[in-house]
């Protein structure tokens, strides 16, 4: 486990599913209705109940699915935390059609809901890095950049923790981030 900025955010290899943190962020899908790697263990381990409220949010919100850079809350069922922040990140196609943007604004709308609805305390998976082929060490920098100046300008959430699959993951993120990170 390695912190940065003053202790606010935190690079550690640690299963998602039982981060003790008031909200996990999901690397979801546009269905928000539970799938594969991260998406499907927050399902699995969170229960039915994550996915009835993701279902209401498709009847009411978003009927055509979750835009790719949007954030939803839900509870989060039998996890140990309180919420489910629910983002959908972007599916990688090389480079030059916005998945930077896209990928930065994930973050910060996650964050953003985080703070309206008081979470002190975050976990993010590596969006996009899974299935959806964003490359681990962009992702890095993009999603370190992205919180390190949120955080900035912000005091909730009051601690960000990036939750690494492997300890290969986490190599090369620390390494991505060393020069952002001032370290």
């Amino acid at each position: 486990m390695r912190s940065f900025a003053e202790g606010r955010i935190i690079v550690e290899t640690v299963d998602i599913t039982l981060a003790k943190v008031d909200a996990v962020v999901n690397a979801a899908n546009s269905t928000l209705l539970g799938g594969g790697g991260v998406d499907g263990a927050i399902h699995s381990r969170g229960g039915p109940t994550i996915v009835e409220e993701c279902r209401d949010i498709r009847r009411h919100r978003y009927p055509d699915g979750l835009p790719p850079g949007k954030a939803v809350v839900t509870g989060a069922g039998r996890l140990p935390s309180k919420y489910v922040i629910h983002t959908v990140g972007p599916v990688w196609r090389g480079g030059n059609e916005n998945e930077d943007d896209v990928l930065a604004n994930a973050y910060r709308n996650s964050l953003l809901l985080a703070g309206e609805t008081g979470i002190r305390t975050v976990a993010f998976p590596a969006v996009s890095t899974g299935i959806y082929g964003f490359p681990m060490d962009r992702a890095a920098r993009i999603a370190f950049a992205t919180v390190r100046d949120y955080l900035a300008s912000h005091g909730l959430p009051r601690t960000v923790h990036f939750v690494l699959f492997s300890d290969r993951d986490m190599r090369v993120f620390l390494r991505e981030i060393s020069g952002l990170a001032g370290t």
